[in-house]
């Protein structure tokens, strides 16, 4: 299984924000900058995170952005859930052609497989990505 760049992105950004320190300002470019990705990839990962309500978005001089939730209140699999297309085939969508979908056993078995991957996701929430807050701030530069 893959993740595609955008839900990598986002677990990314949840990850910067609960190692950030509280009194420091949280921007985009920021984000960018410490990762070393695109400021325009990190900025459309952020609308989603603001969409989904993991964050707010405050504008103007000052603004940056915040976790509208604790770390222990942002579970990974409902995370991924949120920003990942989950339809491994074409047959897991309403509008199947492959002729033998009928009969196919492989739909199952990629099903079981994928809810196996999302229910070890599941059993994780943001605080325990970042347990090492202090190692993951010094790899970010954040003293």
């Amino acid at each position: 299984m893959q993740l595609t760049a955008h839900t990598d992105y986002s677990l990314r950004l949840l990850i910067f924000m609960a190692v950030k320190r509280d009194d420091e300002p949280a921007t985009v470019q920021d984000v960018a900058l410490h990762y070393g990705i695109s400021a325009h990839h990190v900025a459309k990962v952020a609308r989603t995170l603001v969409q989904l309500d993991y964050l707010k978005s405050h504008r103007g001089r000052g603004g940056g952005l915040e976790l509208t939730r604790k770390p222990a209140e942002i579970n990974i699999g409902a995370v991924v859930r949120q920003t990942e297309n989950l339809r491994l085939l074409e047959c897991f969508g309403p509008d199947s052609t492959c002729p033998i979908e009928p009969g196919c056993t492989l739909k199952g078995v990629l099903g079981e497989a994928l809810q196996a991957f999302i229910d070890v996701l599941d059993r994780y929430v943001l605080a325990d990505l970042v347990d090492n807050r202090q190692e993951l701030r010094q790899l970010l530069g954040r003293r």
